[in-house]
């Protein structure tokens, strides 16, 4: 196994449950599994964290195939009944709906697998019916309060603290662009055009994007790195743009803090963080004419059904805005 593969493998021993219940698999399905782990690391190459859950939903499903007995059990078994009881008995312990879902989609992933691997001579993933989610609509704050948290940040940048430009920089290119927190993380200062006012911008499954932001974001980030960069910078700083305040990359549990900690000044704001400021961003984009297909872009959604969802949050907010105005609602 790679060096690489240890350090993720080592991640996912984070969770004692998760490890004792892998090292109980049975020697042949331990290794299958350890295929199935590199597939989704390095041939789809997702996430860190979502590897972990699919693989934490993958060993659950293994070991409903072993259940009990002691007889020997191998991949070739799965098909859908055992995939329908295994979600039946998830479904039976409390699980969410949400969490079936992804359970489903989990299993789907490796039965697709293991068949194209000649493990299974057919696959049942796609007879496997995922239960749908129950979509939310998104907390999003309204334009003036998306003003005021940046105004007051900015108020807060004045004195040329190297923390308070970092963060009113943070909180710009969050709103400007709608990125990611974890695609905000991972920025290098290479990665910013201030010519053109474009980031490239590294997303899921590896797909680069160009994302466009305004003169405030161009500004608090040219303050950050003119005055406040390297002032935290440290040896292990690298080319990263955004460092914490040991001088490390920024991680994005500190980018979250940064978020609910300047919306949470905000007199009515919902409590959000780095995604709320995503989920504003693009509706904000919609109410103010932008197209669907072009937030897509921007946002780095894989599928137009996942930016509609923002239609009915703006929709939404217009039924409120009418019931509390027009006097005939």
């Amino acid at each position: 196994m790679s060096p690489g593969m240890n350090q993720k493998r080592s991640d996912h021993a984070q969770r004692p449950d998760l490890l004792a219940a892998r090292e109980r698999l049975p020697e042949r399905l331990a290794t299958e599994l350890d295929r199935f782990e590199r597939h989704l690391c390095w041939e789809r190459g997702m996430s860190d964290h979502t590897v972990r859950a699919y693989v934490a939903d993958v060993v659950s499903l293994l070991e409903q195939l072993v259940g009990d007995d002691e007889v020997e059990h191998g991949i070739e078994e799965i098909d859908i009944a055992l995939l329908r009881a295994w979600l039946a008995a998830e479904h039976e312990r409390g699980t969410s709906r949400s969490t079936l879902a992804r359970r489903a989609a989990s299993a789907r992933a490796f039965t697709s697998w293991a068949h194209a691997r000649g493990y299974l001579s057919g696959d049942p993933g796609p007879r496997l019916r995922i239960p749908r989610k129950q979509r939310q609509l998104p907390s999003v704050l309204r334009r003036d309060q998306a003003e005021s948290v940046l105004r007051s940040s900015e108020a807060g940048s004045e004195q040329e603290d190297p923390v308070a430009l970092r963060d009113h920089a943070v909180l710009e290119l969050l709103y400007a662009t709608g990125v990611r927190v974890s695609e905000l993380c991972r920025l290098d200062r290479g990665d910013v055009d201030h010519e053109s006012l474009v980031l490239r911008v590294v997303g899921k499954g590896d797909r680069q994007r160009a994302v466009p932001f305004g003169t405030p974001a161009d500004r608090a980030l040219r303050r950050w790195l003119d005055s406040g960069r390297s002032r935290l910078e440290r040896s292990a700083s690298g080319d990263a743009l955004f460092l914490g305040a040991r001088g490390g990359r920024l991680n994005p549990r500190s980018a979250r803090r940064i978020v609910y900690e300047s919306v949470g000044t905000v007199q009515d704001a919902a409590r959000i963080g780095p995604h709320g400021l995503r989920h504003s961003a693009a509706t904000h984009l919609l109410e103010g004419g932008a197209d669907l297909r072009s937030v897509q872009e921007l946002l780095g959604h894989a599928t137009l059904s996942t930016t509609q969802l923002y239609t009915h949050v703006t929709v939404e907010r217009l039924k409120a805005i009418h019931e509390r105005t027009h006097p005939r609602s």
